[in-house]
């Protein structure tokens, strides 16, 4: 089958991006072999690049993805050949940028029947990301009247995070956004209130007369840290998605916050006994999108998948401008 890889981790320019032929990966007893129609770019992809050097071959990047069930595992029960899938996959295993991939299904959900292929690959990684961090990282409950900050409202994570509280909690809900466009756009995801993440935040809040009970980080928490403990409601928690380089959370004794980790390849990777809630949520988020519950976060589609435009993809992860989601179209697009 063709992929596209990179050939050395480092900087855009070192990675040399080329397409070549590879073997289909073997099935398991809980794989499906998708044909792939449509991939998205998170900032995991870059990070990958930058640390992970390739092996025998070019590595292969690229962890959502939509298309067509070819083949099935010996023990697969939720899916048949010829459905319609889209995935987040697992970060272990040979990514998504090739005409064939191999997924386990408990973390596979049906496509959104609304979108087409190369806007449904679109969603799955940061919707796994919000749902996982909402409800099981920040443990927010569904009818309880407080607030979230969301800290990059408008990146992939903010955007979907902003409609999943919206629609599936009482929460009022604070994002962070820091440019005109990035400002509209979390208008549009439907934040209750905005504030200017380029200014001190617990400041910003301060002035909106709120106490949030919940943080959730998506960028720049080393940088917020601090007043992120400011603002925070007594007992309050605070979930983070990025890496900072250091983090002394002792600040956080006193108002007892609780802190945590959000990682949605924590259950491929070690393959927990609650995998199967992955596939769950993603079939809630579809059933959502296709009644008009959720909208589509994809900003920009950019072509077919190529060694060119998956270079103009990182490119823009790595500019902080991103607003929403990019995505390309697979080798079996209709482009």
């Amino acid at each position: 089958m063709k992929a596209i890889g990179y050939q050395t981790m480092g900087s855009l320019e070192q990675a040399d991006f080329i397409e070549f032929t590879t073997d289909i990966p073997e099935l398991g007893a809980h794989d499906l072999l998708v044909e792939v129609h449509g991939v998205s770019i998170n900032p995991v992809d870059t990070k990958v690049r930058q640390r992970a050097e390739p092996q025998e071959q070019p590595k292969v990047l690229g962890y959502d993805a939509s298309g067509i069930v070819k083949q099935v595992g010996l023990n697969v029960s939720r899916f048949a050949v010829g459905d319609e899938v889209y995935y987040a996959g697992d970060i272990t295993r040979p990514g998504t940028n090739s005409e064939f991939h191999i997924v386990d299904e408990r973390i596979t959900g049906k496509k959104p029947s609304s979108l087409s292929m190369a806007e449904a690959a679109g969603i799955p990684l940061t919707s796994i990301t919000a749902w996982e961090l909402l409800f099981d990282s920040l443990g927010v409950t569904a009818n309880e009247n407080e607030s979230i900050l969301i800290i990059g409202g408008a990146g992939g994570v903010g955007s979907i995070l902003i409609q999943l509280a919206k629609q599936l909690t009482n929460l009022t809900v604070i994002a962070s956004a820091s440019r005109q466009e990035s400002t509209e756009w979390v208008k549009r995801m439907g934040a209750d209130h905005i504030i200017n993440h380029s200014k001190p935040i617990d400041r910003e809040i301060e002035d909106l007369g709120i106490q949030p009970k919940y943080v959730a980080a998506l960028t720049g928490t080393d940088e917020h840290f601090d007043a992120i403990v400011n603002l925070i409601k007594p007992r309050g928690s605070v979930a983070i998605i990025d890496n900072p380089e250091a983090l002394n959370i002792n600040s956080g004794k006193q108002k007892s916050i609780r802190f945590s980790w959000e990682f949605m390849f924590t259950r491929s990777m070690f393959e927990t006994t609650d995998m199967d809630e992955q596939h769950k949520l993603l079939n809630q988020v579809s059933d959502m999108l296709d009644n008009g519950i959720l909208r589509s976060t994809v900003t920009s589609n950019l072509g077919k998948l190529s060694p060119k435009t998956i270079v103009e993809a990182h490119r823009r992860q790595e500019s902080g401008r991103v607003i929403g989601k990019n995505v390309l179209e697979g080798f079996f697009s209709n482009l």
